[in-house]
């Protein structure tokens, strides 16, 4: 799977000690996508650096209507490595460092699984004690301990697994009502991955994230909501679709160690504010939207399309989906 795999980070610093680390991995292709903000110099050995100019070089379509100092940057990374016929992209950014032993299990195998149709779950809880929760997780669900995982839920099963998140320790992603009433450090327990069935899920990130070239197509991080939503909806997006091909979400315990870069916690806030207020809509509506006879993606139209008309996203965001899906097609045509 290593030599196959390729790694892609944003970022508008000199290179980090997370990029460094991940450079120097030998089975693993690091791409690291600058922007207007980056170091006009930015070099590291071991990195497919790709310049503003760089990316537009590329020819995608993506790049005529993607707005700068953006994460969404990142998706110009992705189509570069979906160009270099890798079978799996790992996302992460450059305050994430990788432990020694940092990787993902097999995308098949059997794993300890949550029940079906448990709606959200925080699984959080089920790597420490501590009252910790994602970003993105419902607020009205942070004291309902019915929705946190118990051991004796889990069965081992056999599973296709689509994306595997793995957690982070010291600063995991949480949201910034975490950070302004707790903001303990955390490191997670060690112990076995556990996997989401149907109808049973929970908000991932961007931060220590592995897809498997079926569903490229999800990796599309919109960018006409606010920053902190991107990732998070992004997420939200994906589990109804990947239950509708077979695919399965698998969380890790923690991979890496997040130095954070500095953050104002009411500004992070202010831009989770639709973090806290969409998640059961837009499950509801991709859910409404998707059809299992659809590809991977015609049904993230479908959705992108059903959260419009919920005003949850804009048109802008259909027309950049549009161009996004156009480039990833020809990528992944066989011939590509």
């Amino acid at each position: 799977m290593n030599s196959k795999s390729s790694i892609v980070i944003t970022s508008i610093f000199a290179p980090t000690e997370a990029v460094t680390k991940f450079a120097a991995l030998p089975d693993y292709q690091l791409t690291v996508v600058g922007d207007k903000k980056s170091p006009e110099q930015w070099a590291a050995p071991g990195v497919n650096y790709l310049s503003v100019a760089d990316q537009e070089a590329q020819g995608f379509a993506l790049a005529s209507k993607l707005p700068f100092n953006h994460y969404g940057r990142k998706m110009m990374g992705y189509l570069h490595a979906m160009q270099q016929g890798v079978q799996l992209i790992i996302d992460t950014d450059d305050d994430n460092i990788p432990y020694d032993d940092w990787a993902f299990p097999a995308l098949e195998g059997t794993f300890a699984t949550a029940p079906v149709n448990k709606g959200f779950v925080n699984i959080y809880k089920s790597f420490t004690p501590h009252h910790i929760w994602p970003r993105g997780y419902p607020l009205d669900l942070i004291l309902d301990e019915t929705h946190n995982l118990q051991n004796d839920e889990l069965t081992q099963q056999t599973s296709k697994i689509g994306i595997w998140q793995g957690l982070a320790d010291s600063d995991p992603d949480v949201d910034a009502i975490y950070r302004l009433v707790d903001n303990t450090e955390v490191f997670f327990d060690k112990r076995a991955p556990i996997v989401l069935p149907e109808g049973t899920l929970c908000p991932f990130n961007s931060q220590n994230t592995a897809v498997r070239r079926e569903l490229f197509p999800l990796l599309y991080l919109p960018a006409y909501v606010t920053f902190r939503f991107t990732d998070i909806l992004r997420g939200l997006v994906a589990q109804p679709i990947m239950w509708a091909h077979g695919y399965r979400l698998g969380f890790t315990e923690a991979t890496v160690i997040q130095v954070r870069n500095p953050h104002d916690y009411v500004k992070d806030f202010e831009s989770e504010i639709p973090c806290y207020l969409h998640p059961n809509r837009v499950i509801a509506a991709v859910s409404r939207a998707i059809d299992a006879g659809a590809t991977v993606a015609e049904n993230l139209r479908r959705a992108y399309a059903e959260l419009a008309s919920e005003n949850i996203v804009t048109a802008q965001e259909l027309e950049l989906l549009d161009l996004w899906l156009a480039d990833v097609q020809h990528l992944m045509q066989p011939s590509a």
